[in-house]
């Protein structure tokens, strides 16, 4: 921190040209992070707060105080962001005599001979960054990289006696992100390896509420102008808003669950039903690059994966169908299966086999390209999530599903899709919950009709 507020000069902004100087948040942040032992950093921090600023500045004292040989790397979405604090950085270094005259600047690089140290800047490609040996690893906004990215990046790091991955980003959109399971992780606290710093606003809160916009907005009256926020506030959608500017953890305004809502509802201890509880099952099933998914509901509203099959990215993939159909015979085995709700797109030869095997009343056709059918099962599902009556049994396949999951608006009612044509966020098992969840309903409906007639 002695360095920086001694060397570094701010390159733009307020106080260019000045002396860069730490604000006691950004200390806390420091002192958390680079405390001993602690090997990985995450700093949830809305838009606007200087991320980038403080990244280049730590990434400059790490190049003339750090270890020999020290190896500075900046990881982001793409190379133009990673250039980003890359040419933060140069411009600190320029503007300061004396480290300009100790370090020398490539387009692509800063090296600092009398130390050994390098700093680089690489897109977030898993192929840039093996071979790597850092002592300092930035990602900058973390909320964008996949978990493929990430596993690249912890797969380089630790092999000093010292070092340190520092992700630094606002909030991603979504809970199926490796941001949000490094999120829960260091919520846990029991990881002294880890260090997290969240600035959020507090949930619940009035999106215009400026003591909240206080609260997420360390630098709100200091670089960051009240007035800015507000001319934001009225040309931005309130989720977006809430999750760039507040912090706080937000779905956007297409997605179909909120979020956490799906979590919220979880029973762990219950899990799979005991075999011979009577359920319904929900298939929708594909030939190649779609996912299969098997899933099923207890009568009472226990939602419950049986089964998943799902390309692994080779061109040549099948759905293993006989792997399908002996899955759908170990669930008639195991359980008392009132009835198979089938989407029969592609898979018409298997359902009448299985119709009869297992009786035509118990498997049946479930279109669920038909909106007038699909759309108020989708509903039903929706409400149950929101008044936490139904359960499941907390499958991560599923919650990634459901995660992936957008509203599409109907006149019918809402119904679920992909985020866009073609995309590889698949929501099989979510649909086929929200058929099994229906059917369920349906039966469990008719037996208490039938159990008051008597």
């Amino acid at each position: 921190m002695k360095f920086i507020n001694t060397f570094v000069i701010t390159p733009k902004g307020a106080g260019a040209l000045q002396p860069f100087r730490l604000r006691p948040w950004q200390k806390e942040i420091v002192t958390g992070a680079f405390a001993p032992g602690v090997r990985t950093a995450l700093v949830s921090l809305p838009r606007a707060n200087g991320k980038t600023a403080l990244a280049a500045a730590l990434a400059v004292a790490e190049l003339f105080c750090g270890p020999p040989s020290a190896e500075v790397l900046v990881v982001a979405s793409d190379q133009r962001q990673a250039n980003i604090a890359l040419s933060m950085a140069r411009r600190m270094v320029e503007l300061n005599p004396e480290l300009a005259a100790r370090c020398q600047i490539f387009k692509d690089k800063l090296v600092v001979p009398h130390n050994d140290a390098t700093m680089i800047a690489l897109p977030a490609d898993p192929a840039a960054l093996h071979g790597w040996d850092p002592s300092l690893l930035i990602v900058d906004e973390l909320h964008v990289v996949t978990a493929e990215v990430w596993e690249a990046v912890t797969s380089v790091s630790g092999k000093r006696p010292e070092s340190l991955t520092l992700a630094i980003s606002t909030p991603a959109a979504t809970p199926d992100s490796i941001m949000w399971r490094l999120v829960e992780h260091g919520r846990t606290e029991d990881d002294p390896s880890f260090y997290l710093r969240e600035f959020a606003a507090p949930d619940g809160c009035a999106v215009d509420d400026r003591k909240a916009w206080t609260v997420a907005n360390p630098a709100l009256g200091d670089f960051l102008a009240a007035d800015g926020m507000a001319a934001v506030l009225r040309t931005m959608r309130e989720p977006v808003f809430r999750q760039l500017r507040l912090g706080q953890w937000v779905t956007g305004s297409d997605a179909w669950l909120p979020f956490g809502a799906w979590d919220a509802c979880a029973d762990r201890d219950r899990g799979v039903p005991a075999d011979g509880e009577r359920v319904v099952l929900g298939f929708d099933g594909s030939a190649s690059g779609d996912s299969t998914a098997l899933v099923g509901c207890t009568l009472d509203g226990h939602v419950f994966v049986v089964g998943a099959w799902e390309n692994p990215g080779d061109a040549r993939w099948r759905v293993p169908r006989g792997d399908v159909s002996e899955a759908v015979d170990v669930a008639f085995g195991r359980w008392d299966v009132v009835e198979l709700a089938c989407d029969p797109w592609g898979w018409r030869s298997e359902i009448e086999s299985w119709a009869k095997r297992y009786g035509e009343r118990r498997v049946i056709e479930w279109p669920t390209n038909v909106v007038g059918r699909m759309a108020p099962a989708t509903d039903r599902f929706y409400q149950s999530v929101a008044d936490q009556s139904i359960t499941h049994d907390a499958d991560a396949r599923l919650a990634a599903h459901i995660a992936h999951a957008v509203a599409k608006r109907t006149p019918q009612g809402d119904v679920i899709t992909k985020d866009r044509a073609h995309s590889p966020r698949k929501i099989d098992l979510a649909v086929a919950a929200i058929v099994a969840f229906d059917r369920a309903a349906f039966h469990n409906q008719r037996r208490r009709r039938r159990a008051a007639s008597f």
